[in-house]
């Protein structure tokens, strides 16, 4: 059985009609701990952090000097310290890299905390609905990246509003000793289980791009389609003065597109346009309704909505991706 029949009910994905539970335990989970964290981060990363108030998240790219990508994170501030979600393979990356400074800053403690506790994604217009049975309405949160700590059956849980996805959900955190317990508690009040493997499936189809695929220091966030997660007028930060000539002298010279495929391709093929290179695809794969592949393409030879390309040998027409966001400068 295929990931998508596994998931699906009378033809239809879970994560389009109903309420899909997928671990994400395997992703990074630091804890920053002190006032002056969120400070620290907000100086290290794209996004203007210092602007968010307890309660409130935002989704941020830190970047190396000279604005390659690390790793695109969601950082949800709390009180006297904030949680930092990073991709799976970028955990011991962003440890090394935030820890450089920190010691300069009083106050401030980073820890990983990924292997003491667990991460779920609730997907599917049917997830506020199920929370709803097992926790006050008044306490789910309703805005993107907005995060609170609730208690469902009697498990403390941290509950942000929010999938990292471009469809609707919940992603929930806690101790480990408390997994089982709450993942019993979610079945059973409707959820499906998905394998972690199905978040290929649903982040190609969102376009959301990826570590060691379209997040590599070969390409900066505006390039990779995360103008949201970059602040322009926020002042000095890694990698800003990069950022702000590309935009200046609008010399962004390539951008992220989804490619929808008329068959398989491998990451790693040049996309062509009647047999010249304009770029190079970075991730493909086997979707709910078809091949879709992410990749880069050269802005020099204008890419638009419904350009046909080919990619080996298979056809394929660009596209724009829900997650992606690209302002009309580009």
């Amino acid at each position: 059985m295929s990931l998508l029949a596994a998931v699906s009910t009378e033809g239809q994905p879970v994560a389009q009609t109903g309420s899909l539970l997928l671990d994400r335990s395997g992703w990074g989970r630091l804890r920053m701990k002190g006032s002056p964290g969120l400070d620290y981060l907000h100086n290290q990363s794209t996004q203007n952090l210092k602007a968010l108030k307890p309660g409130q998240g935002a989704d941020t790219v830190f970047v190396t000097p000279t604005a390659g990508i690390l790793d695109l994170a969601t950082v949800y501030a709390g009180e006297e310290d904030c949680w930092i979600w990073t991709s799976p393979q970028r955990r011991s990356l962003l440890m090394q890299s935030l820890g450089r400074m920190l010691p300069l800053v009083r106050g401030a403690e980073l820890k990983d905390e990924t292997d003491q506790t667990f991460g779920f994604g609730l997907l599917g217009p049917q997830s506020q609905a199920l929370l709803e049975k097992v926790v006050s309405s008044e306490e789910i949160p309703t805005r993107l990246n907005e995060h609170c700590a609730v208690e469902i059956q009697g498990i403390p849980v941290h509950l942000a509003c929010g999938t990292g996805l471009a469809q609707p959900g919940f992603t929930l955190w806690g101790t480990i000793d408390q997994k089982v317990a709450l993942e019993e508690c979610l079945l059973q009040a409707g959820a499906k289980l998905a394998p972690p493997e199905l978040w290929e499936v649903l982040r190609l189809e969102a376009g959301r791009p990826a570590a060691d695929r379209e997040l590599t220091s070969d390409y900066n966030p505006l390039e990779a389609g995360l103008w949201r997660a970059v602040s322009l007028d926020k002042g000095c930060y890694v990698g800003q003065e990069v950022l702000a000539k590309q935009v200046t002298y609008r010399r962004i010279r390539q951008t992220l597109w989804g490619i929808r495929l008329q068959g398989e391709a491998h990451p790693g093929t040049e996309i062509l346009r009647q047999g010249e290179k304009i770029g190079l695809l970075t991730s493909a794969g086997l979707t709910s309704q078809e091949y879709l592949g992410l990749g880069y393409v050269r802005t020099k030879f204008n890419p638009a909505e419904g350009l046909e390309v080919e990619v080996g040998s298979a056809p394929g027409v660009l596209t724009r991706m829900p997650f992606l966001s690209f302002p009309p400068i580009v």
